[in-house]
């Protein structure tokens, strides 16, 4: 669709509300007026104009800059005016109103807090943005979540994450950093290597700052591919090289079941790990196969018996609505299936099409966003049912019907790292492969700082100076 702005440069912004609005569509900036679909975006000292044509019909909508005090407050008023007023000209001319009304970011968790703080309600937060009332309860209810984790820090308090890049297979929704380890069996060692080496190097640097993690998280990938010595390794230089007497949670993502054995659990145990995740996605067999999985629905339950054998750890099962070959029966089973066996926590997340997943060329056995509402709908109500209460809630580009990622979790249990990083509460250091470091400031700022991205780049760049 051709963007025409006018009187302000707020390209993201429209880009973003055009994503929302229009998915199957990418934004053009042509220098002259064509015919065709195109959203005229006027910014005026106190307002937004939008003229949005779309076949032969032209459709306004308006939205006022107010609400800021400084500067940078302003901005921030005029890009959601910009995007407000696009909304509501595209509404009225007929696109149908997403659940998330005409809020487009992926922490609407952070906009919340700015209510909550200012005395204001989901109430005002729904009318204002247009939201789901049920959506706007379920946000405040995580934001309060999150804000009481706030207050529960110290100067000081960081999180950790170490990444190991390698799972047994490549799932077909994946986009993260990973490999299959028997592709790449043979970096796994020098990987680990670099790993420790990056550790010690962070390790003096984070004591140097005088910061104490409090969230230690092992994610990937799947940490769990590396062998019961392997694991060892890396727990131990964590513990060597980190003062490890303030934490409070320790995670470790076992996520394919495929992976679990009772000596790894073992070596996890012996190093005061307190969490891991037994992530099956979905208990079809069907759908496991449809996304590239090895393993089937019993070997989750059997790799589950085995971590509570094991004791001393809570567990996280995800769970994805949206997956190919699933439909409602079958989602409604595969989490009944997950609440049979009780797990501390249960993630459900909405399936994002990403770029370099394979399932971005393959979205037609997917089932429909009507679909998919139905799943994520019947996971809330039941997850509350069964006593399990909403913790953390985010958002990301191109999931199926807008929907959103949601973690649940028995009272007492939910992950203190997951409020961390989804909510950027302080600085979480991350090392290996992709990792992404978050450094929080104190006006609420956010820097990141991305390491290599592809395992063999990160052993040279990591090897390149020594310890």
């Amino acid at each position: 669709m051709d963007l025409y702005l006018r009187g302000h440069e707020h390209k993201y912004a429209a880009e973003q509300m055009l994503l929302t609005l229009f998915p199957d569509q990418r934004p053009q900036y042509p220098d002259r007026v064509r015919p065709g679909d195109r959203a005229e975006l006027v910014l005026e000292p106190d307002r937004s104009v939008c003229r949005l044509t779309r076949g032969d019909g032209t459709w306004e909508g308006q939205a006022a800059v107010k609400g800021w005090t400084t500067q940078r407050e302003r901005v921030r008023c005029e890009q959601q005016a910009v995007k407000l007023s696009f909304y509501r000209a595209a509404l009225a001319s007929g696109v149908p109103k997403p659940v998330w009304g005409a809020l487009t970011g992926v922490k609407p968790g952070k906009l919340m807090a700015r209510y909550l703080t200012q005395g204001l309600t989901a109430a005002d937060f729904a009318r204002d943005f247009d939201v789901d009332p049920d959506r706007a309860a379920l946000c405040e209810r995580t934001t309060r979540t999150a804000m009481a984790a706030r207050a529960s820090l110290a100067p000081g308090d960081i999180g950790l994450y170490a990444g190991i890049p390698f799972c047994p297979t490549r799932c077909a929704y994946c986009s993260f950093i990973s490999s299959a380890v028997g592709a790449n069996e043979k970096l796994v060692e020098p990987y680990l290597d670099a790993l420790v080496t990056e550790i010690c190097r962070t390790g003096r640097a984070v004591q140097t700052a005088g910061q104490r993690p409090v969230a230690l998280y092992l994610g990937g990938g799947t940490p769990t591919t590396l062998t019961a010595e392997q694991l060892d390794r890396l727990c131990t230089a964590l513990e060597e090289r980190f003062d490890l007497s303030a934490l409070r949670e320790y995670t470790v993502e076992a996520g394919r079941p495929d992976t679990i054995t009772a000596e790894k659990l073992s070596v996890l145990r012996a190093h005061g790990v307190t969490r891991v995740s037994v992530n099956p996605q979905t208990m079809s067999d069907r759908v496991l196969q449809a996304i590239g999985r090895r393993h089937t629905a019993r070997d989750v339950t059997e790799a589950l018996a085995l971590v509570r054998a094991a004791g001393q750890f809570e567990v996280n099962m995800d769970l994805i609505a949206g997956l190919p070959e699933d439909t409602a029966e079958g989602f409604a089973h595969t989490l009944e299936a997950v609440l049979a066996l009780g797990p501390e926590n249960v993630t459900v997340h909405t399936l994002a099409i990403k770029n370099g997943s394979y399932l971005a060329q393959r979205p037609e056995k997917l089932p429909s966003p009507e679909t998919v509402g139905q799943m994520v709908s019947l996971a809330g109500r039941r997850l509350t049912q069964t006593g399990y209460e909403p913790y953390y809630l985010y958002r990301q580009k191109y999931m199926s019907g807008g929907f959103e990622n949601v973690g649940w979790a028995k009272p007492g249990t939910g992950s203190l790292y997951n409020l961390l990083m989804m909510e950027e509460l302080c600085p979480v250091i991350a090392m290996g492969a992709g990792a992404s470091t978050k450094l929080t400031g104190p006006d609420g700022s956010v820097r990141r700082r991305m390491n290599p991205k592809y395992p063999k780049e990160y052993i040279e760049r990591m090897m390149e100076n020594g310890v």
